[in-house]
């Protein structure tokens, strides 16, 4: 778990983080450098170790002035953090291989043998190595025992720092209700009991960001005006962002603590918000059909705005220290079939709200009924069926068919 603070560094301090950050950076970058040297096709030996990168890396510094005048702590955390990418990303698919990092994306660094203090109920400070104390406001309890610091600095220009301590376990008294949650883009959230929840998004702000963005493209490179018209920019995307977790934490917060089993839809969003491939006109060869790119890109940004992935994966976060348990299934079809009779067809939904069975008459809100049908396919996969009842009927298809089993679960371990 992280406990994330924003933090606000002395005019004298800007210069000493900035270059902890390049040094971190550079030393990065060096060993993706060397990985990527050790791992071409033909070489005998392998990458060096996290030992012998150290002692490249104390000669390093008996060498070059800058480097030695930065943290040798700051510089040796850089690399173990790149050795634990790198275990991360040959052990689990689901991690990316350690790219080369760009100055001015993702600034920061990590601290060991943290020390932290809280001066008053709304201000701490943290030591920072050849820095000094650096204060931050103290928006919660700071962690009991950390054992680890990053300080980062965001693309709006604000600092921050976050300690790594293990979550402690959520005590909550059961409640017996079970929800499943439909994700959408004209509405976020729809939950099978009713209820709806929107993610915050502000026109003005995108008006000001369009607005902005224009200014910076009649602006001249490396003018005062394009570095202000952009740091405005940045702080637009930025409280956009803000508000968009805290709506995430507030909602999932409210949900773990309201539900005991929570189905989400297995949604695969890398999927869903790729650029649509070029159409090829085989009448004019060397021309182009239309692929509706232009549509297709509008809705990718609704779909990235809605945070999909964030909240599920707070969702699970929170679920796995408070006993509450998260099932995902198989969402094909879920807006098309009828919660009371299990009938699937396209004719169903006809609208973007209204939905109406064609075989049995049952109408609700779209999105409503598609919360109920996730729900039922997850306690069909978490239950016995002699222990389900008549929650949902077998999905049956406009020809009367019966349909293959559309659920497929992973089940959140919980911890008691």
């Amino acid at each position: 778990m992280s406990y994330r603070y924003r933090a606000y560094p002395g005019v004298e301090q800007i210069g000493g983080l900035f270059t902890h950050a390049s040094h971190a950076r550079f030393v990065w970058n060096l060993a993706c450098e060397q990985q990527s040297y050790y791992r071409v096709a033909g070489r005998v030996s392998s990458p060096p170790n996290s030992a012998a990168r150290f002692r490249q890396l104390a000669e390093a510094r008996a060498d070059s002035e800058w480097l030695a005048a930065g943290s040798s702590s700051v510089q040796q955390q850089a690399l173990r953090d790149y050795d634990q990418a790198v275990r991360n990303w040959l052990g689990h698919k689901s991690h990316r291989k350690p790219s080369w990092r760009k100055a001015g994306r993702d600034e920061g660094f990590c601290i060991r043998d943290v020390k932290a203090q809280k001066v008053n109920r709304r201000w701490g400070r943290v030591f920072v190595p050849k820095v000094g104390w650096l204060r931050f406001r103290l928006t919660r309890p700071l962690p009991v025992k950390s054992g680890m610091a990053r300080v980062t600095l965001d693309q709006a220009g604000r600092w921050h720092v976050s300690f790594t301590a293990t979550q402690p376990v959520i005590k909550r008294e059961p409640t017996g209700s079970e929800v499943g949650i439909d994700r959408g883009v004209a509405t976020t959230l729809a939950l099978s009991t009713g209820q709806h929840y929107q993610v915050p998004h502000s026109r003005k702000s995108d008006r000001k960001a369009r607005k902005l963005a224009a200014r910076m493209s009649r602006a001249r490179r490396g003018s005062k005006r394009r570095d202000a018209a952009k740091h405005a920019f940045a702080n637009v995307h930025a409280q956009a962002g803000d508000r968009r977790k805290n709506w995430i934490e507030k909602t999932t917060t409210t949900l773990i603590r309201d539900h005991d089993v929570i189905v989400l839809e297995d949604l695969k969003i890398k999927n869903m918000v790729r650029k649509p491939k070029p159409k090829p006109d085989p009448a004019q060869p060397g021309s182009f059909l239309p692929n509706l790119a232009r549509a297709k890109a509008g809705l990718n940004r609704s779909i990235h705005r809605s945070c999909w992935g964030l909240f599920a994966q707070r969702l699970q976060d929170k679920a796995a220290v408070s006993g509450v348990t998260v099932i995902t299934v198989n969402p094909s079809y879920s807006s098309q079939q009828c919660r009371a009779c299990g009938h699937t067809a396209a004719e169903n939904r006809q609208s973007q709200t209204d939905f109406c069975c064609m075989e049995c008459g049952y109408s609700n809100h779209a999105d409503t009924n598609a919360a109920q049908v996730v729900l039922a396919r997850g306690i069909a996969a978490l239950r016995p069926p002699q222990d389900m009842g008549q929650e949902l009927a077998p999905a049956r298809s406009a020809r009367g068919n019966p349909e293959k089993s559309v659920a497929r679960t992973t089940r959140t371990k919980a911890v008691a």
